[in-house]
């Protein structure tokens, strides 16, 4: 044995979060729509012809860890930069590493970029070229959504995998998993945890797989042992460590509460959908959870009746993810009150389901020809699209047929009299228009 190996020291040091980090595919966990036995992403690594990519999703969800496995699982050479402190510098230094290894020695190289949607139009501008010619297989890992946050150039020749937020049985899975690991978890110390504290730091995680690890790893740690000298974890000891409590109900009861709230939602009651909304939060359930339901409501039973008020949910939603609680609590709360007090009518559900039936039973896909996309068509297509009206010859509207013969007198959206709707029906019936 080496005295001077202190490797074994260093890996205990590590978190728990990066110690239980998976090494191989079979240990990876979540994300079975992007990593499933026959899926695209997991061909790409088994056979090491992985183009270059973009992981997009929230933290916590496995994007590093897939990019590791990627690296483990690679005959090249990998290289890691995170684009908040890299610099142009950085990235040049990368691709004639890059270009010396493919020339010398065949062998391509993977850089791997943590918060890439961090890097500015010049240092991606001197990324761009070793991507487009091969010279590099550039991996992006980001919480931001890359078509908004990262130069086009970039996201265009990357294909970009969008990864979920685990869910609690995901979570719940790996937590139990560490506890009897003993070569990475915390099966040495022989901690026991109750199964309502692992499933209380399972949902309080919120999909964030390292918060999960951090709040085991600090209440094993800070937990004090029993009389036998053994650490057990209760329900009490996961509320300090991830510093939410537990809801203060029952299941039955948290979706009674969420039923109550969202008919009191649709049945104009400010006041109720404002109690219930906080009952669920004060019970210890995710606001962001009410915010959701919130979006949807606006459309399916506001819906035209007041356009607005998807406007304000969508809103209250954003200002939720980006301010947090308990602040955001007062414009979801504005909202809340919003879609209560809003004209209601569920035309546009209606409408949606009548579509949605005939898209399913009928599939007439018979487009009338003067509809079709004739560009590059024979000359008697090219005739049957001269017939099509274009709308602003006439004013803003003409009538001619859009639907397909066997659907032609389908009426799917019908508004109603009530709110912005009755204005709706005016401009119908100035156009025109049959319901």
């Amino acid at each position: 044995m080496d005295l001077f190996d202190f490797t074994g020291n260093e890996t205990a040091a590590k978190p728990l979060a990066e110690r239980m980090r998976a090494n191989r595919l079979d240990e990876f966990i979540g994300q079975k729509h992007i990593v499933s036995e026959n899926s695209l992403l997991r061909r790409a690594i088994a056979t090491d012809r992985l183009g270059s990519c973009i992981f997009w999703g929230p933290p916590g969800c496995g994007k590093t860890t897939l990019a590791n496995i990627v690296a483990l699982g690679t005959n090249g050479e990998f290289i890691k930069l995170n684009a908040v402190n890299a610099g142009v510098a950085d990235v040049k230094k990368a691709v004639e590493k890059a270009r010396e290894n493919l020339k010398l020695y065949g062998k391509r190289t993977y850089l791997m970029l943590d918060e890439c949607h961090r890097f500015n139009k010049t240092q991606s501008d001197s990324l761009l070229p070793a991507i487009e010619q091969g010279t590099i297989v550039f991996i992006g890992s980001t919480t931001e959504n890359p078509y908004a946050s990262m130069t086009p150039a970039i996201v265009s020749r990357c294909r970009v995998f969008e990864f979920k937020r685990l869910t609690e049985e995901d979570i719940f899975g790996a937590l139990e998993a560490a506890l009897t690991n003993r070569h990475k978890g915390l099966g040495k110390m022989g901690v026991t945890a109750e199964k309502e504290a692992l499933l209380h730091m399972a949902r309080m995680a919120g999909g964030d797989l390292r918060t999960a690890y951090n709040a085991l790893e600090l209440a094993a740690l800070t937990t004090p042992p029993d009389s036998n000298g053994k650490v057990h974890i209760t329900l009490a000891d996961a509320e300090q460590s991830i510093q939410r409590k537990a809801l203060s109900y029952n299941e039955d009861a948290y979706y009674d509460f969420l039923s109550a709230f969202c008919k009191s939602l649709r049945g104009s009651d400010a006041n109720a959908a404002l109690y219930y909304a906080m009952r669920l939060i004060e019970g210890g359930a995710d606001p962001m959870l009410v915010a959701r339901r919130l979006v949807v409501h606006s459309a399916e039973d506001v819906g035209m009746a007041d356009p607005r008020a998807l406007q304000i949910a969508t809103s209250a939603m954003y200002a939720l993810e980006k301010i947090g609680y308990p602040e955001a609590l007062i414009p979801l709360s504005e909202a809340i009150v919003y879609v209560c007090e809003a004209e209601k009518s569920n035309s546009v559900v209606n409408a949606m389901h009548a579509a949605q039936n005939d898209a399913r039973t009928v599939r007439d896909d018979n487009v009338p020809p003067y509809l079709k996309d004739n560009s590059f068509g024979s000359k008697e297509d090219k005739a049957q699209s001269a017939k099509y009206k274009y709308p602003h010859n006439y004013g803003g509207y003409v009538e001619q047929q859009y639907l397909p013969d066997s659907l032609k007198d389908r009426r799917y959206y019908v508004p109603s009299d009530r709110g912005y709707e009755s204005e709706v029906k005016r401009i119908r019936e100035r156009k025109g228009k049959k319901d």
